[in-house]
C-alpha cells in the first residue's frame, strides 16, 4: 500500500472523531458552497453538492446551516466570498507537500500555514517548486456493496484509468479531464459515492528514517486541522512500521 493509501486509511479512521469536532462544520459548509457555485444549487443534478450534502448530515450539520451554505453558494444571499489558493512547501527531510485551501481570508491562512510548516522544520516554497512532482487525478470512492466488476466497466467506458479494491473500498481514479464525466457516470448509474475530489498523487515517493517520517506524519496532521484546509498531499513514503509507530 503506497504512502498516500496508508494516510487516506488513517484519515477515515479518525473520521468519527473529527465529526465530533464543531469546526468540521466551517470545513463541511465551504465544501457546500464551493459545489454549489461551480454547479448550480440543485443536488439531484450536481453530484459534488450531493456529496458535500450527504457528509454534511453525516456529521449532524443543521438543515438550515446546509440551506445557507447553498445559498452563500449559488449567490442568493452574501458571504459565499471564499477563494482557493494552492501552496507548496517543504517538510523535514525535503518531503514536498502541497496543500489545498479554501479560505475567507488569505492573509490568516498564509500565516497559519507558515507557522505550521515552521513549527515543524519545513518551510513554504515558491510556486511551482514542488508542483511538477505530483500529478492531478480523481478521486472516489463507493460505499456500500458494490459489484467490482459492474463498476470497472461502468467508470472505465466513462474515462476511469484504474478501479482497484483496497482496504475494503472499490476506488476510481480518472485523468484530471475526465474526472466530472465518471463522477456523473457513476452517480446516475446508480452508485453512491463516498468521497469523490481531485487529489494530488506523488509521481515517486521518499525514504526516510522512522523519526523523520512520524515527523513529516505530524505536519501533515496539523496542516489539515486547520479550519481553510481542504486537502494535503505529500511524496512521503510511509512505511508498515512508521505506520504501526504513528498508530501507537
Amino acid at each position: 500500500m503506497s504512502g498516500h493509501s496508508k494516510w487516506s486509511t488513517i484519515k477515515r479512521k479518525k473520521g468519527a472523531e473529527d465529526a465530533k469536532r464543531a469546526k468540521i462544520f466551517t470545513r463541511l459548509g465551504r465544501d457546500i458552497m464551493v459545489a454549489a457555485r461551480e454547479g448550480g444549487g440543485d443536488e439531484s443534478a450536481n453530484p459534488r453538492l450531493k456529496l458535500a450534502i450527504s457528509k454534511a448530515r453525516a456529521a449532524n450539520m443543521p438543515k438550515d446551516n446546509i440551506e445557507r451554505a447553498i445559498k452563500k453558494g449559488t449567490g442568493e444571499i452574501a458571504g459565499g466570498e471564499v477563494v482557493e489558493i494552492v501552496y507548496e512547501g517543504y517538510g523535514p527531510e525535503g518531503v514536498a507537500y502541497i496543500v489545498e485551501i479554501l479560505t475567507d481570508n488569505k492573509n490568516r491562512a498564509l500565516a497559519e500555514i507558515k507557522h505550521t510548516f515552521s513549527k515543524h522544520e519545513g518551510s513554504l516554497a515558491t510556486n511551482g517548486a514542488v508542483v511538477w512532482q505530483f500529478d492531478q487525478k480523481g478521486y472516489i470512492t463507493l460505499a456500500g456493496d458494490v459489484d467490482f466488476d459492474e463498476v470497472f466497466m461502468e467508470a472505465a467506458e466513462a474515462g476511469a484509468e484504474d478501479v482497484v479494491e483496497e482496504d475494503e473500498l472499490v476506488i476510481v481514479y480518472t485523468p484530471r479531464d475526465e474526472f466530472s464525466a465518471v463522477e456523473q457516470a457513476l452517480t446516475q448509474a446508480g452508485y453512491q459515492l463516498e468521497d469523490s475530489e481531485l487529489r494530488w498523487f506523488p509521481q515517486n515517493e521518499l525514504d526516510i528514517s522512522k523519526s523523520k517520517a512520524l515527523q513529516n506524519m505530524r505536519l501533515m496532521e496539523q496542516l489539515e486541522e486547520s479550519d481553510d484546509v481542504q486537502t494535503v498531499a505529500s511524496n512521503l513514503s510511509i512505511s508498515d512500521e512508521v505506520l504501526a509507530a504513528y498508530e501507537s
